[in-house]
Protein backbone atom coordinates (compact mmCIF):
# COMPACT_ATOMS: atom_id res chain seq x y z
CA UNK A 1 0.00 0.00 0.00
CA UNK A 2 1.69 3.71 -0.60
CA UNK A 3 0.87 6.05 1.62
CA UNK A 4 -0.09 9.67 -0.04
CA UNK A 5 -0.25 11.58 3.49
CA UNK A 6 1.20 11.75 6.57
CA UNK A 7 -0.46 10.73 9.66
CA UNK A 8 -1.16 12.91 12.19
CA UNK A 9 1.57 14.15 14.03
CA UNK A 10 4.03 13.04 11.36
CA UNK A 11 4.92 16.17 9.25
CA UNK A 12 6.27 15.87 5.30
CA UNK A 13 2.20 16.73 4.07
CA UNK A 14 -0.73 19.04 4.89
CA UNK A 15 -1.89 19.82 8.40
CA UNK A 16 -4.49 17.91 10.23
CA UNK A 17 -7.85 19.76 9.83
CA UNK A 18 -10.23 19.41 12.63
CA UNK A 19 -13.17 21.38 11.41
CA UNK A 20 -16.50 22.43 13.84
CA UNK A 21 -19.06 24.35 14.63
CA UNK A 22 -19.14 27.34 16.96
CA UNK A 23 -22.93 27.41 18.02
CA UNK A 24 -26.06 25.65 16.75
CA UNK A 25 -30.15 26.58 17.11
CA UNK A 26 -29.45 25.24 20.63
CA UNK A 27 -26.44 26.96 21.90
CA UNK A 28 -22.72 26.64 21.85
CA UNK A 29 -21.10 23.91 19.97
CA UNK A 30 -17.36 22.28 19.96
CA UNK A 31 -15.80 25.37 18.94
CA UNK A 32 -17.63 27.90 20.61
CA UNK A 33 -14.69 28.74 22.84
CA UNK A 34 -11.84 28.34 20.03
CA UNK A 35 -11.49 32.15 19.60
CA UNK A 36 -10.00 32.12 23.35
CA UNK A 37 -6.58 30.35 21.59
CA UNK A 38 -3.65 32.27 21.72
CA UNK A 39 -0.29 31.86 20.29
CA UNK A 40 1.38 29.53 23.08
CA UNK A 41 -1.91 27.93 23.87
CA UNK A 42 -1.54 24.19 24.13
CA UNK A 43 -4.07 21.33 22.16
CA UNK A 44 -4.22 18.02 22.73
CA UNK A 45 -5.63 15.46 20.13
CA UNK A 46 -6.41 11.79 20.47
CA UNK A 47 -6.11 10.23 17.23
CA UNK A 48 -7.85 6.98 15.63
CA UNK A 49 -4.24 5.38 17.04
CA UNK A 50 -5.46 6.07 20.59
CA UNK A 51 -2.60 8.13 20.91
CA UNK A 52 -2.80 11.43 22.34
CA UNK A 53 -0.50 14.19 20.46
CA UNK A 54 0.01 18.10 21.55
CA UNK A 55 0.23 20.63 19.63
CA UNK A 56 1.30 24.02 20.51
CA UNK A 57 -1.03 27.37 18.97
CA UNK A 58 1.30 29.87 16.74
CA UNK A 59 -1.15 31.52 15.35
CA UNK A 60 -4.84 32.70 15.45
CA UNK A 61 -6.41 34.41 12.15
CA UNK A 62 -9.67 35.51 11.28
CA UNK A 63 -10.88 35.58 7.62
CA UNK A 64 -13.74 36.58 5.67
CA UNK A 65 -15.22 33.61 4.24
CA UNK A 66 -15.04 35.03 0.30
CA UNK A 67 -11.21 35.75 1.00
CA UNK A 68 -10.25 32.31 2.90
CA UNK A 69 -6.79 31.77 1.47
CA UNK A 70 -6.94 28.08 1.63
CA UNK A 71 -3.82 27.58 -0.02
CA UNK A 72 -2.09 28.66 2.81
CA UNK A 73 -4.58 26.83 5.79
CA UNK A 74 -3.61 23.64 4.01
CA UNK A 75 -0.08 23.83 2.63
CA UNK A 76 1.81 20.67 3.01
CA UNK A 77 4.14 21.42 5.60
CA UNK A 78 7.86 20.02 7.10
CA UNK A 79 6.83 19.58 10.65
CA UNK A 80 3.48 18.06 12.12
CA UNK A 81 0.96 20.78 11.84
CA UNK A 82 -2.61 20.67 12.85
CA UNK A 83 -5.70 23.39 11.97
CA UNK A 84 -8.80 23.85 13.93
CA UNK A 85 -11.50 25.86 11.96
CA UNK A 86 -14.58 27.10 12.67
CA UNK A 87 -16.80 30.33 11.74
CA UNK A 88 -16.93 33.29 13.17
CA UNK A 89 -17.98 37.07 12.90
CA UNK A 90 -21.51 38.51 11.92
CA UNK A 91 -24.30 35.67 11.25
CA UNK A 92 -25.27 36.44 7.73
CA UNK A 93 -29.42 35.37 8.33
CA UNK A 94 -29.92 35.24 4.50
CA UNK A 95 -27.02 32.86 3.85
CA UNK A 96 -28.13 30.78 7.24
CA UNK A 97 -23.91 31.28 8.02
CA UNK A 98 -21.57 33.46 9.81
CA UNK A 99 -19.29 35.68 7.28
CA UNK A 100 -15.57 34.44 8.41
CA UNK A 101 -14.00 31.49 9.25
CA UNK A 102 -11.47 31.62 12.76
CA UNK A 103 -8.26 29.59 12.23
CA UNK A 104 -5.83 28.03 14.70
CA UNK A 105 -2.62 27.50 13.32
CA UNK A 106 -0.39 24.86 15.43
CA UNK A 107 2.68 22.72 15.35
CA UNK A 108 3.35 19.24 17.17
CA UNK A 109 4.98 20.33 20.23
CA UNK A 110 8.80 18.96 21.18
CA UNK A 111 7.01 16.48 23.86
CA UNK A 112 4.52 15.74 20.78
CA UNK A 113 3.20 12.20 21.97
Amino acid sequence: MVRQWPDPGEGGGPPSVIAGHVDSEDGPAVFYRLRELKPGSAIEVRGIDNVVRRFTVYRVAEYAKTAFPANEVYAPKERAELRLITCTGDFDRRAGSYRGNLVAYAMLSKDGS
